[in-house]
């Protein structure tokens, strides 16, 4: 399984990650490619918790998000969030949420780490990354 995501994508994500005191967090949207999935945009959802190390999206932008992905034919194909203090590894937390959204979760650090994770069959496996340039990026 793999990840294929523009480097302008994984640009802005770092450079959210350096510029918030709080964890940021939202989705990847594009569509699945075979055995991974294509990452065409980016939609960041508030962090209701405001915190440096959790985040919980806020219900009412996570339902918009959803709703205006539908209507533009977009698929939820991850989770993206940033680890403030900690290496790009699923968190206890994380791994619950995994459960909960069983797509590819994608973590960065404001010092520029990016790993993906997928949960399959209960493991945490680690997604190969693919980056290049991208033509179709939007960030809501």
């Amino acid at each position: 399984m793999r990840l294929i995501i523009g480097r302008e994508i994984i640009e802005m994500l770092i450079e959210m990650a350096k510029n918030a005191n709080v964890e940021v967090c939202g989705f990847l949207l594009g569509r699945r490619d075979g055995e991974g999935v294509l990452v065409s945009e980016v939609r960041k959802v508030r962090n209701r918790l405001n915190s440096p190390s959790a985040f919980e999206m806020e219900p009412e932008e996570m339902v918009r998000v959803l709703n205006e992905a539908e209507a533009e034919g977009l698929e939820v194909v991850g989770i993206f969030h940033s680890h403030l203090k900690c290496p790009p590894v699923p968190s206890e937390r994380d791994l619950e949420g995994m459960r909960n959204w069983p797509i590819m979760w994608l973590i960065v650090t404001p010092e520029g780490e990016v790993r993906a994770w997928v949960l399959r069959e209960g493991e945490v496996e680690e997604v190969e990354i693919e980056t290049g340039p991208c033509e179709n990026v939007n960030n809501h």
